[in-house]
């Protein structure tokens, strides 16, 4: 798992200057490009082994957390500052948790220029060490920023860093989860791999552009991928995504669209943890629109051992990791403000077939750590040697566009009655038109697999204006349960369903 609160430390580290610095292109480097030129690239490297670039001078990895920190990229240095463009780009420095710099290309006009790393971008502290530049050198990232909020100021919005991971926000938000470019053997006993994206090219954009174009090289031992993200920042920050991969092996564990994020505890778990805050997480809900039209919302988790949900569908109509307690006294957290941070819808462009959404939940005891996974897992998985292409639109915002007019749940919490007799569930759905009335006026739904539920009882909450549905589980003698609940106006649904996994 990556260590998220370090990361995002790093990438915020800002320092401006006034001094002035022009990125430089490698003699010799300049080649034609385009998204054909692309593919041909992914399909000629899967017809050979996988072949890593190389690492930077070992000073460079042996940098400390504290070393690595002393030196960060000038804005002001940063590509496209001195042009009238719509989009600027600051760059990472190597080395500590990113050993192998990627490769960054700049296209015009139809033909592409690789930049050198040029270490007069950065500012650096007196302690910073005395490393090796050599010709390994390169950038571990890069990080888009364009004038959201004032023409005078440009705001980042966008950073690829890491592996296939990325992560944007929209205007006004903190970043939380990431999303990655392909995911494989997640959560098997071989282990997961992680292939990278290893070459970039941006496509310069011209005056009055509101999109930037950027195209990635995926490369691993299991599979190549040509990538082509066209992101339009703003509020919602909104990104569309081709994909074509070419697997050197056959891949029966894959994820599409990964999602990864992190969930420490709620309502639902508070037991157990020893924090003055009332929940942590980047996360709090999985949502499945699923190809019957049912909108689904499955409560995160912070399980005691590792689990893999599946919720088997057939071309979904979009999934997502959402985050709905958006208050700060949710977190009462000064410093982290998870009620500010994204959530992330993902749209298929074309049907995606048999498959199932799955929901990986890690055990995890520190906020630091990315436990939470999910991705669209087809049916069968890749085949070697087969050409495969994927489209779909991921939206950075708030709150995904409601693709159902119902009812959302805002909040779940668990725990046991007055007297311990019970273990108790209550589900409060958002006040919205679709349950106005009075309570007797629904059927309640209320389901499990195995054990025991009551019927619920269904009550007008006053701070909400919303209903809450709470109900009583008996595991008995099993070890989990899988939960669904949902409230019925004449028989047509009136809010999301509810689905959770309760664990004895």
């Amino acid at each position: 798992m990556m260590n998220r609160r370090e990361t995002l430390a790093m990438l915020a580290a800002l320092a401006a200057s006034p001094a002035m610095g022009l990125p430089m292109f490698r003699e010799g480097t300049a080649h034609p490009f385009d998204r054909a030129w692309l593919e041909a690239e992914a399909a000629r490297l899967a017809q050979a082994p996988y072949e890593p670039l190389p690492e930077v001078p070992q000073g460079w990895q042996d940098l400390t957390y504290d070393e690595y920190r002393w030196m960060w990229f000038n804005p002001q240095r940063g590509l496209w500052m001195d042009e009238d463009r719509p989009f600027k780009v600051d760059f990472f420095h190597p080395g500590l948790y990113f050993p192998r710099p990627v490769e960054v290309n700049v296209v015009q006009g139809g033909e592409a220029q690789t930049l050198a790393f040029d270490l007069s971008l950065f500012d650096r502290t007196d302690q910073f060490p005395d490393l090796p530049i050599t010709e390994e050198m390169g950038y571990s990232g890069l990080r888009l920023r364009a004038a959201l909020e004032r023409p005078d100021i440009f705001t980042e919005f966008a950073v690829f860093q890491g592996a296939s991971y990325f992560r944007a926000i929209g205007t006004g938000m903190n970043y939380g989860l990431s999303a990655r470019g392909l995911a494989i053997g997640t959560a098997s006993e071989a282990g997961e791999e992680f292939p990278e994206f290893t070459r970039f090219w941006l496509e310069a954009p011209m005056p009055g552009d509101t999109t930037q174009i950027l195209h990635a090289l995926l490369d691993g031992d299991s599979c190549t991928g040509a990538y082509t993200f066209r992101i339009t920042p703003g509020p919602v920050t909104h990104m569309e995504v081709e994909a074509t991969l070419y697997p050197r092996v056959d891949l029966p564990n894959v994820g599409l669209a990964p999602l990864t994020s992190m969930f420490l505890y709620d309502q639902t778990n508070r037991a157990g943890h020893d924090d003055f805050r009332p929940a942590v997480h980047d996360s709090d809900g999985l949502m499945v629109h699923n190809g019957n039209g049912e909108l689904l919302l499955r409560p995160l988790k912070n399980p005691d051992t590792l689990q893999v949900s599946s919720f088997v569908d057939t071309d979904p109509q979009g999934f997502g990791l959402v985050q709905r307690a958006r208050d700060l006294a949710d977190f009462e957290d000064f410093e982290a403000h998870y009620e500010r941070r994204p959530a992330l819808w993902i749209t298929p462009g074309e049907g995606w077939g048999d498959g199932s959404v799955q929901l990986v939940e890690i055990p995890s005891e520190l906020e630091i750590y990315d436990n939470i996974v999910a991705y669209w897992r087809p049916r069968g998985g890749l085949t070697a040697g087969e050409p495969y292409h994927f489209t779909y639109n991921m939206d950075w915002c708030s709150e995904p566009e409601r693709p159902r007019d119902v009812a959302r749940v805002m909040n779940t919490a668990i725990g046991g009655n007055w007297n311990r007799t019970q273990t108790l569930v209550a589900i409060d759905f958002a006040d919205h038109e679709s349950i106005d009335g009075a309570p007797e006026d629904f059927t309640k739904v209320v389901q499990s697999n195995r054990g025991t539920v009551t019927e619920g009882v269904l009550e007008r909450n006053p701070g909400t204006g919303g209903l809450r549905l709470t109900f009583a589980v008996d595991p008995g003698e099993e070890t989990y349960m899988e939960l669904r609940a949902q409230l019925l106006k004449e028989g047509e649904p009136v809010t999301e369903v509810w689905l959770y996994r309760f664990s004895a």
